[in-house]
């Protein structure tokens, strides 16, 4: 276990993982995860609020990106989480935003 604990702390001191750390591969991702830990804190909030149009825009962005992350060499990884999370909190967010708008009568909404 001690061999499996250096080699961890070796690599992250190595030259290789601090230029990841200082890259925009590394710092994009980071910055985008605002986009889905919002749309998951919203997932509680009433449905009311919910843009169909942003939210379907949203999922479209997503599902480009995480193409992206996928393709681009070397793959973003980490970039790839976050729109695979993003994507699967917004389509929550649209089936919500559907049943509200579309499914719901008004009787069940009040």
């Amino acid at each position: 276990m001690s061999s499996f604990g250096k080699k961890f702390v070796d690599q992250l001191k190595s030259k290789e993982f601090r230029n990841y750390l200082m890259s925009t591969h590394f710092w994009g991702p980071i910055a985008n995860w605002g986009i889905p830990i919002a749309a998951l804190a919203d997932i509680k909030k009433d449905p009311k609020y919910i843009s169909g149009k942003m939210t379907f825009a949203l999922c479209l962005y997503s599902a480009m990106f995480m193409r992206f992350a996928w393709k681009v060499q070397p793959q973003n990884m980490l970039l790839f989480a976050c729109h695979f999370t993003n994507e699967g909190a917004q389509l929550v967010q649209l089936v919500r935003c559907i049943k509200y708008n579309y499914l719901d009568t008004k009787e069940s909404r009040a």
